[in-house]
């Protein structure tokens, strides 16, 4: 949320480094220099995916329902 603030301008001050800020300083060099895009924006892809990744299994973990839905497909192999 904050990386997306900060690529359109709304989000942390300038001299305080940001994934949204280096993102959009580095749209005017895609070109010339995309490391300086490429790089910031994996950092962004990768976050995303392991906050998703930890979500999913925390939820199979504390969701009794899906503890037990996945137990009964463990003893029925």
């Amino acid at each position: 949320a904050e990386s997306t603030l900060s690529f359109l301008g709304l989000g942390v001050l300038a001299p305080v480094p940001s994934w949204g800020a280096m993102l959009n300083d580095a749209r005017g060099h895609l070109f010339d220099a995309p490391h300086m895009l490429v790089f910031p924006a994996l950092a962004v892809m990768m976050a995303v995916l392991a906050f998703n990744l930890l979500g999913d299994a925390w939820r199979d973990w504390l969701d009794p329902r899906t503890r037990s839905r996945m137990q009964a497909l463990e003893f029925s192999d």
